[in-house]
């Protein structure tokens, strides 16, 4: 995997997939380590990020490395003009490795193709995210114990929602069984229906799903996401589709997790917070050790 980017989670195989979670649990044991001094990462977020760009600058420095780069796109070049081709071209000199967000879906894999450094797609409009994806893998690995047989329910914005995109395709290599509740306009696309169809992988669609909850093994909330919405009266209308409350995780199995990427609107409301359902905090400190394990073996360093 040494210095092979990161942009869609099929640019792994299943092998590398448990090989990056293997590590994961070795950071967790171990977080602080000197394995990267003498490299250099940089951190370029062309769209607002606390969580993902804080974790992976976590990560870096955890590990004795060096971190350059923005978090706010209007402080850059590109604002006069420059492309990102030119970018990318530039601080491939200054860095080892490139973790990258844009707004444009692709926008990970042209950089990609034309850096001299590995990328890591830390988000690309709706398309996908796949650290998180991992991180995410790691999780309900951690909470369940394994990762095959499983039912995932996925909630909300189903077709926006680029961390829903990647893992599913992700869960699709251990046998997994998805519900998907949403409104009508936030439903899961066809084309990852298509996908699963191909695989011979079940699935349901649900509006609601108050009465099947207690098949769930992991339940993993998503924000209705305004930045994605053309038409502000269609956000307005779905915005508050779904809100999980405490009593509504009554009857669930003894080890089901609340999985959620963040940040949270009111799609889960503060008593859950207090149920030993919830696992979305962890799940944030899952994604530094995660992080920790995608960028030193992307750089040959474990």
């Amino acid at each position: 995997m040494k210095s092979k980017s990161l942009v869609s989670i099929s640019d792994y195989t299943k092998e590398e997939y448990l090989k990056i979670l293997n590590l994961a649990a070795e950071f967790e044991a171990n977080p602080v380590q000197e394995i990267l001094k003498g490299f250099v990462v940089a951190t370029l977020f062309f769209e607002p990020s606390t969580r993902t760009r804080l974790s992976f600058e976590s990560a870096v420095n955890r590990l004795g490395g060096r971190i350059l780069g923005f978090s706010d796109a209007g402080t850059t070049s590109s604002t006069k003009g420059e492309t990102l081709r030119d970018t990318i071209l530039t601080v491939s000199n200054y860095a080892d490795l490139i973790v990258m967000r844009h707004p444009v879906e692709g926008g990970a894999r042209f950089a990609s193709e034309i850096s001299p450094v590995p990328i890591v797609n830390a988000g690309d409009g709706a398309n996908q995210h796949p650290s998180q994806t991992l991180l995410d893998l790691y999780s309900i690995r951690k909470t369940q114990g394994r990762l095959d047989n499983l039912n995932i329910f996925m909630i909300g914005d189903l077709k926006y929602g680029r961390t829903v995109h990647s893992l599913l395709q992700a869960l699709s290599h251990f046998n997994t069984t998805f519900y998907f509740i949403s409104p009508d306009e936030l439903k899961m696309p066809d084309e990852y229906k298509m996908f699963l169809d191909n695989l011979g992988l079940k699935y349901y669609e649900y509006k609601e799903f108050t009465d099947i909850v207690d098949k769930a093994d992991i339940i993993y909330m998503t924000r209705v996401q305004k930045e994605r919405f053309s038409d502000p009266i269609e956000y307005e209308k779905t915005k508050n589709a779904y809100v999980l409350r405490a009593n509504m995780l009554e009857n669930t199995k003894p080890k089901m997790k609340v999985l959620h990427p963040l940040p949270r609107v009111n799609e889960i409301h503060l008593d859950v917070d207090d149920h030993e359902s919830a696992y979305y905090f962890e799940q944030a400190q899952n994604g530094v050790y995660t992080r920790q394990a995608i960028i030193s073996s992307i750089l040959g360093v474990k």
